[in-house]
C-alpha cells in the first residue's frame, strides 16, 4: 500500500504493523487500515480529492507507477484510469489503490459540483450513454456492461452522434475490448475511431479521447 502512495509522490507519515499508515501530499492526508477476511473486490470506498492541476496530477501519477511497475496499470489492482471530462463539471481521473480504494481527483470546469450524483446523467442520448459506459468502465470495472451501453447507441439509426461524441464512443469501445482481452475487436474499434474526420475545434473538443486513442495505438 505504502509503495503504491510512494508512487503517487506520497510521503509515508505514520506506519505500524496493526496494520495502519497515513500518507501525506501537500494538504491531503489518507489514513490506511487493515482488515482481516478483507476482499479488495469488494471495496467501495473512495473519496474526492479537488485539485487546480489535474492534468498535471495525472502525468505525475502516471510517471511514478510506470517507475515504480514498469508500466502504467490500467486494470486490475492497482490501476488509473483515463483523465477525461465529465458530464457533471469536472474534469477527473480514478486511482484505484491495491486493496479497492478509489482516489477520484477532479477539477471543477464549470459551475457544477463534481460531487454531483453520479447517476446525473445528461439528457443527449450520445452524452448519456458515454456518460454511463464512463460509470460502469471506470467506478464498476463492468467492461461488458459498459460495451453493451455503447453498442446500443452506435447501432441507433434515427439518431446519430456528433464527430466528436462518435471518436470518443469508438475509442471507449475500443479500450474497452482492450480491458476484455479482444485485441481483435479493439483494432477494429480503434481503426474506425482513427478514421473520424474532425474540424480544428472539433479535435480540441476531443483532446482526451485522441490522446487516449494514441495511446492505445501505441
Amino acid at each position: 500500500m505504502v509503495d503504491f502512495y510512494a508512487a503517487l509522490g506520497f510521503e509515508t507519515t505514520h506506519l505500524q504493523k496493526s496494520p495502519y499508515a497515513v500518507v501525506e501530499r501537500g494538504a491531503v492526508e489518507i489514513q490506511l487500515y487493515g482488515l482481516k477476511d478483507y476482499d479488495p473486490s469488494t471495496s467501495h470506498a473512495s473519496c474526492y480529492v479537488l485539485t487546480e492541476d489535474v492534468d498535471g496530477l495525472y502525468a505525475a501519477f502516471r510517471s511514478g507507477l510506470k517507475t515504480t511497475y514498469g508500466r502504467v496499470p490500467t486494470r486490475g489492482l492497482p490501476r488509473i484510469g483515463p483523465l477525461k471530462d465529465m458530464s457533471y463539471g469536472a474534469r477527473q481521473f480514478l486511482a484505484t489503490d491495491p486493496t479497492g480504494n478509489t482516489i477520484r481527483v477532479g477539477q471543477t470546469i464549470d459551475d457544477d459540483s463534481p460531487e454531483a450524483p453520479a447517476d446525473a446523467a445528461p439528457k443527449d442520448v450520445f452524452a448519456r450513454a458515454l456518460h454511463m459506459a464512463d460509470l460502469f468502465a471506470d467506478s464498476k470495472q463492468d467492461f461488458p456492461g459498459a460495451a453493451r451501453i455503447i453498442d446500443r447507441v452506435l447501432d441507433l439509426k434515427e439518431e446519430q452522434p456528433t464527430q466528436v461524441q462518435r471518436l470518443q464512443l469508438l475509442v471507449l469501445r475500443g479500450d474497452l475490448a482492450q480491458r476484455l482481452g479482444d485485441a481483435e475487436g479493439a483494432r477494429g474499434w480503434l481503426e474506425t475511431a482513427e478514421a473520424v474526420q474532425l474540424t480544428a475545434e472539433e479535435q480540441a473538443l476531443a483532446r482526451d479521447a485522441l490522446a487516449r486513442l494514441e495511446e492505445l495505438r501505441g
